[in-house]
């Protein structure tokens, strides 16, 4: 299948602004495209592309004084299938994880497994470890959690989700990434699109979405907002939590404007 997406993204701002922008697709994605994945700048100004510490495409751009948009418009193959699910995976002894997954074992920011480290033992500290432990998890946010896009807040963590028991998927991943990361599953934070395919379209505009990533023998993913396979999922980022993957960062006052997302199969 084909999925046609992209952004309109436009920001007002008071002063010349530095920015970093991580709105393309992920680079385990780029052989997908069918047309290219460009990022389109009005008014145009120059660009400084680099990857970050955890793989994902970045532009350092300085909006000028005004109005900024930026845009993309793009075809990309999937596969149609749903997320996988391997109800017989195996967790790893933290002393035999790979070195490079122990930091999504670690507190962050959005993350305070300090907090939540009794809540997940006394909860799941029974569970059968592995698929099953993750699962459990993943319906246990998504039966706690009230979601709604006035619930939103870009300072509200883990903890704050769970006591207001409302969030956005933001919030219900990164509560399942801290429970698992807890239970010492790695657990990291991914963001994309994630279009109504399959499913009875939802009413809201189209939006960005978050869901996560644990490490079970290798990387599967989960989605605790939706709590069921989906199809067509486009990686955009991953990293500890929405710190690292935030689709664009402003080093100075804006506002804004317009935002827009595309995700449509092409029939």
């Amino acid at each position: 299948m084909k999925i046609r997406a992209g952004y309109e993204i436009s920001y007002d701002c008071v002063q010349p602004t530095p920015m970093i922008a991580m709105l393309n697709v992920h680079p385990s994605r780029t052989q997908d495209l069918v047309t290219p994945d460009l990022l389109l700048l009005h008014p145009e100004i120059p660009t400084n592309s680099y990857k970050d510490g955890f793989g994902n495409i970045c532009h350092v751009i300085r909006a000028p004084k005004g109005r900024l948009t930026i845009s993309a418009d793009f075809l990309i193959r999937d596969s149609g299938k749903p997320d996988e699910v391997a109800p017989d995976v195996e967790q790893y002894a933290l002393e035999k994880l790979p070195v490079e997954t122990l930091v999504y074992l670690l507190g962050s920011r959005y993350c305070e497994t300090d907090r939540f480290i009794e809540l997940a033992w006394a909860e799941f500290g029974n569970v059968q470890k592995g698929w099953p432990l993750v699962q459990t998890i993943c319906d246990y946010v998504h039966n706690h959690l009230r979601f709604g896009y006035e619930h939103a807040d870009p300072t509200k963590t883990a903890w704050q989700a769970h006591v207001e028991r409302r969030g956005v998927c933001r919030d219900f991943a990164h509560l399942a990434i801290t429970l698992c990361r807890c239970m010492n599953v790695p657990a990291r934070y991914c963001t994309g699109y994630l279009g109504d395919i399959g499913v009875p379209p939802e009413p809201q505009p189209m939006d960005f979405s978050a869901w996560f990533e644990a490490y079970l023998g290798r990387w599967y993913t989960f989605d605790a907002r939706h709590n069921t396979p989906r199809v067509g999922r486009i990686l955009m980022a991953r990293g500890r939590d929405a710190t690292d993957v935030a689709i664009v960062t402003s080093f100075g006052p804006c506002t804004l404007a317009n935002f827009r997302v595309i995700t449509d199969e092409v029939t």
